[in-house]
């Protein structure tokens, strides 16, 4: 079973900057894509980021020239510096690794989520 595991969530005032990392518990290149989620109260979960094996990016509008993704096979780790943060940030954010089998279907695992909280 795959676990995933994020960390560096918190607490910080709006402008500043946080960066969230999430670790796998097997090969990170087992999988064909990363990504960051989040989820605010009374709103539908959104993609944040994410990036594919083949290391592309893609970011969700709001977070686009602010947030960066990233990944490090040494370390089964996937990052998201988060800058500039706004209050509309706030949200829990969760760590999603997926890959497709031999059929084609999409299998995802997801992390346990971390709190993200920007001031006014």
């Amino acid at each position: 079973q795959v676990q995933l595991v994020e960390s560096g969530g918190g607490l910080v005032q709006a402008g500043g900057s946080l960066r969230l990392s999430c670790v796998a518990s097997e090969s990170i290149i087992r999988f064909n894509g990363l990504a960051w989620y989040r989820q605010a109260p009374e709103k539908e979960r959104e993609l944040v980021a994410s990036i594919t094996l083949g290391g592309t990016s893609k970011y969700g509008e709001s977070v686009r020239d602010r947030f960066t993704i990233s990944r490090d096979s040494a370390k089964n780790t996937v990052t998201l510096q988060m800058n500039t943060l706004k209050p509309e940030d706030t949200a829990v954010y969760h760590c999603n690794a997926w890959r497709f089998d031999r059929l084609g279907d999409r299998h995802d695992w997801w992390g346990q989520g971390t709190q993200v909280t920007v001031s006014s």
